[in-house]
């Protein structure tokens, strides 16, 4: 497995995200510094998200990838672009309702010329845990099939969060 890491472009009011290789949750807090950055990105006019190099995404990583469609939602006159062409990721954002927020592409209409890797964000184990809750409960607003999928482990994660914490 290729360790994941994502990069990104901003040019002429296009922003590019592409994940590549084994995206999880460990690359979450780096998503979510992307989803805060775009909500306040002045000159944003549309926002892409090339899948095409990833060889996996995991549920955490695609809650954060619906937490930056809501960042931007409102402010952009077309929906986020996810480009992605493997039939099992087609096949994951769709049965998770991605259609709904986004629009799914196979290709992309334009490449950006230069891409830049991201940072890693730095995270401990406890704000790991409160972005896999955040992730999931997106993903359990964006549909039914997803709220039914999770809600046993956002609540096993609850319970265990409401644990650990009345033991301190």
């Amino acid at each position: 497995m290729i360790d994941g890491r994502i990069k990104a472009a901003f040019e002429s009011g296009v922003f590019v995200l592409k994940l590549c290789g084994d995206v999880r949750l460990t690359l979450c807090a780096t998503l979510d510094a992307e989803a805060q950055r775009l909500a306040d990105l002045p000159g944003l006019r549309a926002v892409m998200v090339d899948l095409r190099a990833a060889t996996n995404v995991d549920s955490t990583a695609l809650g954060f990838l619906a937490k930056v469609a809501m960042a931007v939602q409102g402010r952009l006159e077309d929906p986020p672009t996810i480009i992605a062409q493997h039939p099992d990721v087609r096949r994951m954002l769709d049965v998770m309702g991605f259609a709904r927020y986004f629009t799914l592409l196979e290709a992309p209409l334009t490449e950006p010329s230069e891409l830049d890797e991201l940072p890693q964000v730095e995270t401990d184990e406890s704000a790991i845990q409160q972005r896999i809750l955040e992730a999931h409960r997106i993903l359990m607003r964006m549909s039914e099939h997803n709220r039914h999928e999770f809600q046993p482990f956002v609540d096993l994660l609850e319970s265990q969060r409401a644990n650990a914490s009345s033991h301190h």
